[in-house]
């Protein structure tokens, strides 16, 4: 194998550098419409809550995370992370889905699910925080 600097291989080969690399913008909507789709493609998949999420301190609420979750669900998906999903944990959640901490604590949360949660509910919860007439039929009562 020869190696050679980037700038002689540029004449050789059709690199792509990160500014011709296309990143996804998806609104709000179609972020939250994939992770639904994602989570109903397996609908009776058991999901793991995460624990008790208003009780923690702010800085390890954010933190929060569970392997096979639906955030570990959503990180899971290659399109979902090309358009900024940092990671699978509360807080980054929350910033890239564009929802507030208090439908993503009625979306991921123990108290509200158990310790497991099937993928189809939690499905159904996401569509509610995406569509606000839905949640207030569903989840009216948590406002």
């Amino acid at each position: 194998m020869e190696h050679r600097p980037l700038s002689e291989l540029t004449s050789i080969a059709d690199l792509k550098t990160p500014e011709d690399v296309k990143v996804p913008v998806l609104s709000k909507r179609e972020r939250l419409d994939r992770w639904i789709d994602l989570l109903e493609q397996e609908p009776d998949r058991e999901l793991k809550t995460l624990d008790e999420i208003e009780w923690k301190p702010k800085a390890q609420r954010l933190a929060m995370r569970a392997d096979g979750s639906a955030l570990t669900v959503a990180y899971s998906d290659p399109v979902l992370r090309q358009a900024g999903l940092r990671s699978d944990t509360f807080g980054d959640a929350v910033d890239f889905f564009q929802i507030s901490e208090h439908d993503a604590h009625i979306v991921l949360c123990s108290c509200h699910g158990g310790e497991l949660m099937r993928a189809d509910e939690t499905a159904r919860r996401v569509r509610g925080v995406r569509s606000p007439s839905l949640w207030s039929l569903y989840f009216g009562w948590f406002r």
